[in-house]
């Protein structure tokens, strides 16, 4: 992923475009982190895992700036997301996950709250880079309850 996020980099800097420079050099730096933790060079699910985090803080940074009424800093954090999601699976739908989510309630013969942390279990594994923790959380919730 580091050559491909390096490419683009190249890309951006060749067309000026600093937004992309911003978010790519963040991107860059996280990886760049991630590789020199340990002897082995990481899997691309600790890859993954890394981008997931960074979108999930920039996520957080968006609701926070918006109730504050700071339209510049969310608008940055915005455009930060946006890149970092294109390196990331294609999110599924509230739909989708629905669909899912009960598919595995049935399979585990989940029945009530009581049950919410085993089907969480199955769920986050399930869904890891493809659906956001709140909304798992949010639906399993709504299905048991």
């Amino acid at each position: 992923m580091l050559e491909q996020i390096n490419q683009q980099l190249k890309e951006a800097m060749k067309a000026k475009d600093q937004t992309q420079l911003r978010s790519l050099r963040l991107i860059k730096s996280a990886l760049m982190h991630l590789h020199t933790e340990s002897a082995d060079p990481p899997s691309p699910e600790q890859e993954m895992a890394v981008l997931v985090k960074m979108a999930k803080q920039r996520k957080d940074s968006i609701e926070i700036y918006a109730k504050e009424g700071r339209a510049d800093l969310q608008k940055t954090e915005e455009e930060e997301l946006e890149v970092i999601q294109r390196y990331l699976p294609e999110q599924l739908s509230e739909d989708e996950l629905k669909q899912s989510i009960e598919e595995i309630i049935r399979d585990l013969g989940a029945s009530g709250m009581k049950d919410m942390g085993k089907v969480m279990g199955v769920a986050s594994q399930k869904f890891k880079g493809r659906a956001d923790g709140k909304m798992i959380s949010g639906i399993v919730r709504t299905l048991l309850s």
